[in-house]
């Protein structure tokens, strides 16, 4: 222990897995600061408020709470002193262009019935495909989430390949869907999945099924406060520890010498470190932030032949008025949902009918909104930044078109709205340094970039590690989570031998 008490880490960025990471070497007597960028804690998670009206900007479908809750019980603290989290019994509500509507519940029975109202073929066959969902989840589970990958060891584990190869990483997600259904609305409702993970159904790895047992069966939870409530709990937490939070503070480079970090430098000046944990899109850190000298691994070629995952186009909308259409979370789907993606990663332009999913924060939480009013996210897949398109000139235009669909589904008259806020790829990108914009730093289109992600640990520079979305295990507010929390075991084992 007293080796550990000498260590000096700053992590870069206070995302969910920095302060994941945080809390946790805090606990073990490290010596912590963080530093982010932005104004506040939360990386691209993030609270708005406006005449009353409150947002998350950021993630909002909310899963796995025991990996959130871990992060309190490992360090002897119970969650429920900080946050609440309450699960939603009708999960998601999907709503498609023919007009048929199913209800993700608990039940797959229910679910079964919403589905043969369009399909008794796929209704007949949704319990093998949710037994088939809990078999890749209990594999992912067991053999690749709760683990670090960090060298040719642990990827060569005999058990790991076992695992691999039953998880089907050569078939896609859609193509293991269609052995099993048919019907081009259930195709589409749990094809939606890849894009969890900044993916195509089309493109990524049938692992992603997994995701259905995770909404249906372990469910979909509301934060009380807002989704941003995660971040405010882990930051006050993090704070009882001793971790020293400085917001808007960038920093411009990783100091290195010798093969060895040495801490990080800022406008407001260096702080020396013995470790540095980049809580942030591994891409722009190695481009951004560390010399190419320092970084042979990780040359400019090789950051380019990554394809980055979607990204996302965000209105904000408070309206005093709500809709029955609406759950806490409804999604709009189009008649092709293959052109979506068709759209986003072959020609890099926003899809012309796109697929719109709504948070509907008021109708769990009153404060959310004024009496009568409801404060709307509305998120639609976007393409990363690229010279395809520009939305410095087709932010208004896009968002026009995305609401006059909305009012197609009846979701309408949000041209009277007392509130409306954009938020774009290219927003995004400045405010949180994601790489082109994306949300998941790295797409899972394809085996090698679900399964072969940058590792956690540098393999030039001794004592920078990563953690966050674009590395293992991967993207999603409760996988970073974890991620935060595995980098941590990992060091602290490291400086107690």
């Amino acid at each position: 222990m007293s080796d550990v008490k000498r260590k000096k880490v700053v992590i870069i960025g206070a995302g969910l897995g920095g302060l994941s990471a945080a809390i946790r070497l805090a606990h073990a007597g490290f010596e912590v600061r963080v530093l982010e960028q932005q104004q506040t804690v939360g990386g691209k998670l993030q609270r708005v408020t406006a005449e009353g009206y409150r947002f998350d900007r950021g993630p909002s479908t909310i899963t796995l709470p025991h990996l959130f809750a871990s992060v309190f019980e490992t360090v002897g603290r119970r969650m429920e002193d900080y946050i609440t989290f309450e699960r939603l019994r009708q999960a998601t509500r999907n709503v498609f262009a023919d007009g048929a509507i199913v209800d993700l519940t608990a039940s797959a029975a229910e679910t079964a019935e919403q589905i043969a109202c369009y399909s008794k073929q796929d209704a007949a066959a949704y319990a093998a495909f949710c037994k088939e969902a809990a078999r890749l989840y209990r594999l992912a589970d067991e053999r690749f989430l709760g683990r670090l990958l960090l060298d040719a060891r642990d990827k060569l584990d005999p058990r790991l390949a076992a695992g691999f190869l039953r998880v089907r990483p050569l078939t896609n997600l859609n193509k293991l869907l269609r052995r099993y259904f048919q019907h081009p609305n259930t195709l589409a409702m749990l094809g939606r999945y890849a894009t969890y993970v900044g993916a195509s159904p089309y493109e990524s790895p049938a692992i992603f099924a997994m995701l259905a047992h995770v909404e249906s069966e372990l469910g979909i939870y509301r934060v009380q406060g807002g989704t941003y409530a995660i971040a405010e709990a882990f930051a006050k937490l993090a704070k009882e520890l001793g971790v020293v939070i400085q917001t808007g503070v960038s920093v411009s480079q990783i100091m290195v010498k010798n093969g060895l970090c040495r801490g990080v430098e800022t406008e407001q000046g260096v702080f020396e470190a013995d470790i540095v944990v980049a809580n942030g899109d591994v891409l722009s850190v190695y481009s951004s932030l560390i010399k190419p000298e320092h970084r042979p691994s990780f040359t400019n070629e090789r950051i380019d032949r990554y394809e980055p995952s979607l990204s996302g186009f965000v209105q904000l909308i408070g309206i005093r008025r709500t809709y029955e259409q609406l759950l806490h979370h409804t999604v709009f789907y189009p008649e092709r949902y293959e052109d979506e993606f068709s759209s986003i990663f072959r020609q890099r332009k926003p899809p012309a009918e796109p697929t719109i999913y709504i948070c509907n924060a008021a109708i769990s939480d009153r404060q959310a909104a004024p009496a009568g009013g409801s404060s709307l996210f509305v998120l639609v897949n976007a393409p990363y930044v690229s010279k395809s398109w520009s939305w410095e000139r087709e932010t208004e235009n896009y968002a026009m078109l995305v609401r006059s669909r909305l009012a197609g589904f009846g979701i309408d008259c949000l041209e009277q709205a007392d509130v409306t806020i954009t938020y774009t790829p290219e927003q995004l990108e400045r405010d949180t340094s994601a790489h082109r914009g994306a949300i998941y730093g790295i797409s899972s289109n394809g085996a090698r970039q679900t399964f072969f992600r940058p590792s956690n640990r540098s393999p030039d520079i001794q004592g920078l590690w990563f953690t966050g979305g674009t590395t293992h295990p991967g993207g999603g507010t409760p996988i970073v989570t974890l991620c935060g929390q595995l980098v941590a075991e990992e060091l602290i084992k490291q400086y107690r031998n």
